[in-house]
């Protein structure tokens, strides 16, 4: 069922990002700090 919705022209081209968007994304993901206090979220950088 699921290969009748995949056709030749729908596939997409695999995207390869640079490993300084990798390092960007990883860094900013340990920076980040969420913190919910009750009914509210803060969310922190700290660098």
């Amino acid at each position: 069922m699921a290969n009748l919705y995949i056709s030749e022209s729908s596939k997409q081209k695999q995207l390869k990002p640079r490993k300084e968007t990798i390092r960007f994304l990883l860094d900013y993901s340990k920076a980040l700090s969420v913190t919910k206090y009750k009914e509210m979220t803060f969310e922190t950088i700290s660098n």
